[in-house]
């Protein structure tokens, strides 16, 4: 009996959206024959892929940088369905006391306290711009830069804060990154002034060659019934940038 290829749906997306999207995978594969495959990382690194000329079906970013890409005409404006939004947070290991911030002063307390700062891209990750910014606002930019641990994404960057052998390590990324990864525990929010909630949107790419699958999977991540998986990952709604 002749074996049927599996049809393959090239994915970028921002590393905000990993844990979302591998959790309905099974059920897309099962229901259309389909396997996801593809990146996961900063959005402007994927972007940038995207640009290149990278083979992609669907993309997965930040509304914003989505606009831009409909704009350069990369991705079809009538595909862009909004999936949710996403908060930038504090993380520690498993074990380790919470680190907690409710007010500036919290905050900058926190960060002085912690001997190696993990974080994602300060440059092309969302969740890592923000990061730079926030010590920038509390004048700590050159004070903790020593401590600063970066990684291209944030779930990279969750992976070596839970092996980390610091005295006192903690991490800040998307809270979708800190979820979705064994060994470290979301540990609240940015305080008011500080935070950052990012809404995450799916395209289908305009040179996708499996424009279909790709429309079937937005459904899948926006539909109803994966609500409540999509709060599990950290996607909440009612939330603006």
């Amino acid at each position: 009996m002749e074996q049927v290829q599996m049809k393959t749906l090239n994915i970028l997306s921002g590393g905000a959206a990993q844990g979302l999207v591998r959790s309905l995978e099974p059920a897309f594969e099962a229901e259309g024959g389909s396997r996801i495959a593809g990146d996961f990382g900063a959005v402007g690194a994927m972007a940038d892929r995207l640009r290149a000329g990278v083979p992609t079906d669907i993309v997965i970013l930040t509304a914003a940088l989505i606009a831009k890409l409909a704009e350069e005409g990369l991705v079809l404006r009538n595909s862009i369905t909004d999936i949710g939004c996403v908060e930038t947070a504090l993380a520690v290991r498993a074990g380790d006391p919470p680190a907690s911030a409710a007010d500036a002063a919290s905050l900058r307390a926190v960060l002085l306290a912690a001997d190696a700062i993990f974080v994602p891209d300060t440059t092309a990750a969302t969740a890592g711009i923000h990061v730079a910014k926030v010590l920038a606002q509390l004048d700590l930019a050159n004070v903790v830069a020593d401590r600063l641990r970066i990684y291209p994404n944030g779930a990279t960057a969750m992976r070596h804060l839970a092996e980390s052998h610091d005295r006192r390590p903690i991490g800040c990324t998307q809270s979708t990154e800190i979820i979705s990864t064994q060994g470290v525990v979301l540990s609240g929010t940015l305080p008011p002034g500080y935070g950052l909630a990012t809404m995450y949107t799916a395209a289908v790419a305009t040179q996708a060659s499996a424009a279909s699958q790709a429309q079937r999977l937005i459904a899948l991540l926006t539909s109803p019934e994966a609500s409540e998986l999509r709060s599990r990952a950290g996607f909440v709604s009612g939330l603006t940038s």
